[in-house]
């Protein structure tokens, strides 16, 4: 075991960890692995690791992150692309480096493309007649993604991916990003906005982002529009999105993020309040697709999300941390 290096990995699935366990012993790494997210009560579990993983699922407090200080832990790797759920600038206060993880944007951008094509053919409602074994042809009539024009708001790894596809689909393909980046057809949020028959989130949520798409912006909107969030729920504020669903100005919505989400999501709640009044109307909508965060969850980008954490882990201790 000379010259192995430790790493505590928090709020691990049964999934994770067997791919914790096979990949670390490689890379020189010995996990420390619990299905607990971090907290308080189990920072011993760092037992002198510098090095901790933690999930997207669960907000690290900062009575948290000060625990882990003073434990010792020097580096969180989240296995995430985002940053949201933890503040990164308190922990760089504390001498606590934090850095995100990397994995394959197909995997979001498949099923984004997924959702987009459900929303447009009304497949809930489809599938659940289809269920009941009602299988008339819906009143409502699908529409083709050809005929539309799709605005895809945040050009990263993931929006380029989503801008791949769709163009193989026909349909006329707008941008909106703080820093453009390629060659796509760039335009100003609003414009973008007013122009596209469907619009897809893809952008990270800060402080400049959370409630992106508030009731003015969804105003702006094509009457009859679509909207699709992959990205976090926080880019779009909720209240606004149902009354747009309610009313009828929008056509539908596909989610696979909600604000809120946390606590509710990744647990089985049947016979059981859900605790969100309004998650509940969105799901009762025979228009809006709600899934469980669920667009990055492939063995490919499961693969690519552990063992980039190692090597965060292993850069980490050799110097070459980038966060």
């Amino acid at each position: 075991m000379v010259g192995m290096i430790g790493i505590t990995v928090y709020g691990c699935g049964p999934d994770e960890a067997v791919l914790f366990r096979e990949m670390a012993p490689s890379c020189g790494v010995i996990p420390t692995i619990t299905s607990s997210p971090v907290t308080e009560a189990n920072v011993d579990l760092v037992s002198g690791n510098r090095c901790v993983s933690v999930g997207h699922q669960h907000p690290v407090t900062n009575d948290t992150l000060l625990a882990l200080g003073k434990a010792g832990v020097r580096y969180i790797s989240t296995r995430s692309i985002g940053f949201n759920h933890l503040d990164v600038d308190y922990a760089d206060s504390l001498g606590i480096s934090v850095g995100n993880v990397s994995y394959s944007p197909d995997s979001v951008a498949d099923y984004t493309l997924m959702l987009m094509l459900m929303v447009l053919r009304d497949a809930k409602a489809t599938l659940r007649r289809a269920d009941l074994h009602d299988y008339r042809l819906n009143d409502v009539r699908g529409k083709e993604l050809r005929d539309l024009t799709v605005g895809v708001i945040g050009t990263g790894n993931i929006g380029v991916a989503v801008m791949d596809r769709l163009r193989g689909f026909g349909c006329r393909v707008l941008a909106h990003d703080s820093r453009p980046r390629n060659s796509a057809d760039y335009f100003p949020l609003d414009e973008l906005l007013q122009l596209s028959d469907l619009v897809t989130l893809h952008v990270p949520l800060t402080s400049d982002t959370h409630h992106l798409l508030d009731r003015h912006r969804i105003a702006r909107l094509k009457r009859g529009a679509y909207v699709v969030n992959t990205g976090r729920g926080a880019l779009l504020d909720t209240e606004a999105l149902v009354r747009g669903l309610e009313s009828g100005r929008l056509s539908g919505a596909a989610l696979d993020v909600v604000e809120g989400e946390e606590g509710i999501f990744y647990s089985d709640h049947r016979g059981k309040p859900l605790g969100s009044e309004l998650l509940g109307r969105l799901q009762a909508m025979p228009n809006v697709l709600i899934s469980p965060h669920t667009a990055y969850y492939t063995d490919h980008a499961l693969t690519d999300t552990v063992e980039n954490s190692l090597i965060n882990c292993l850069n980490f201790e050799s110097g070459n941390h980038c966060a």
